[in-house]
């Protein structure tokens, strides 16, 4: 099976933030030139989840627009957002959540793939049905794994880690539940999608890592079951303060408009904890070193509800 041809855009980090607002964090100061290279730097240090807050050191390549082909008469709208080096790395497919598209994690995206992790945000029916558009993304993992190179020779397709927003969270865990061949899934701020979820929760033998809002200030739709209901390998975390559409982050500065609960700070700490959970997964086969990397955030307050099994 190939992928469509398209037109896509090939751009560096500093094309990107010429046509976009990126948000204040800089670029870190570690000098490398492969991926195996900040592999290696970056595990030798303590874990520190505040070290991905910045942007890694690499340029992106982005592919805008991208049609993959899942069958004859089906085709996924996506942008891939690939790390410059030519060594072969992790690949995070990210799903928005309802009444979004791919573009609203553009930035996370963006973000993942300077610290040498590929990124492809996908969009998928924007409201449902959530087991439907978890089976798509157990389909775009499976062809992805089977045939790497038609996203890019750079994949390691046995290295792919789902991640959802909202019910597209949710969608991750069906798919891990119905055989998507993934290393894990990370949750953003998920969101129960009815009765029959926690029956696909109870399947999932995966990692998963969840990363969540402050349901005190933002209470969403039975988070509590992915913790409760996935039986093991699941971490869970929140981050004070943060709305439910701190999950979520465009590059387009318009995201940020009176209808928004967004704050560009919480924001950028959920991209460093979804970048420590994707590095964490993606080069040691755990969350291990994602949840070591919080504990200093724990301690001072920035993230509580810490649970892990």
């Amino acid at each position: 099976m190939k992928c469509a041809s398209f037109a896509c855009a090939i751009a560096s980090l500093a094309l990107v933030a010429g046509c976009a607002r990126l948000p204040a964090t800089g670029i870190t100061p570690l000098k490398v030139k492969t991926v195996s290279e900040l592999r290696a730097k970056v595990l030798s240090q303590k874990p520190d989840v505040e070290l991905f807050r910045p942007r890694g050191p690499f340029e992106v390549l982005t592919h805008t627009d991208r049609e993959i082909r899942l069958s004859a008469t089906e085709r996924i709208d996506a942008d891939l957002y690939l790390a410059a080096p030519a060594d072969k790395a992790p690949l995070v497919i990210l799903l928005h959540g309802f009444d979004n598209s791919k573009d609203d994690h553009a930035y996370q995206a963006m973000h993942l793939a300077t610290w040498g992790i590929h990124s492809l945000a996908v969009t998928l029916p924007s409201k449902g049905p959530w087991l439907e558009n978890g089976r798509k993304l157990a389909r775009i993992a499976a062809l992805i794994r089977s045939q790497p190179g038609i996203i890019d020779k750079r994949i390691d397709g046995d290295r792919i880690i789902l991640a959802g927003h909202s019910f597209g969270g949710a969608a991750v865990t069906m798919a891990l539940a119905t055989g998507a061949p993934a290393a894990g899934g990370i949750l953003l701020d998920p969101a129960g999608t009815g009765k029959g979820l926690p029956s696909y929760l109870r399947k999932v033998t995966q990692p998963v890592m969840v990363i969540g809002a402050d349901e005190r200030v933002s209470p969403v739709r039975d988070r509590g079951w992915f913790y409760e209901h996935i039986r093991r390998n699941v971490t869970q975390v929140s981050i004070t303060d943060a709305h439910h559409e701190d999950a979520e982050f465009r590059l387009e500065s318009a995201f940020q408009d009176s209808e928004s609960n967004a704050t560009e700070e919480l924001q950028v700490t959920f991209v460093s904890a979804l970048t420590a959970a994707a590095f964490s997964l993606g080069h040691t086969g755990s969350f291990d070193y994602a949840w070591a990397s919080l504990r200093d955030g724990i301690v001072s307050g920035k993230f509580f509800d810490a649970l892990k099994k």
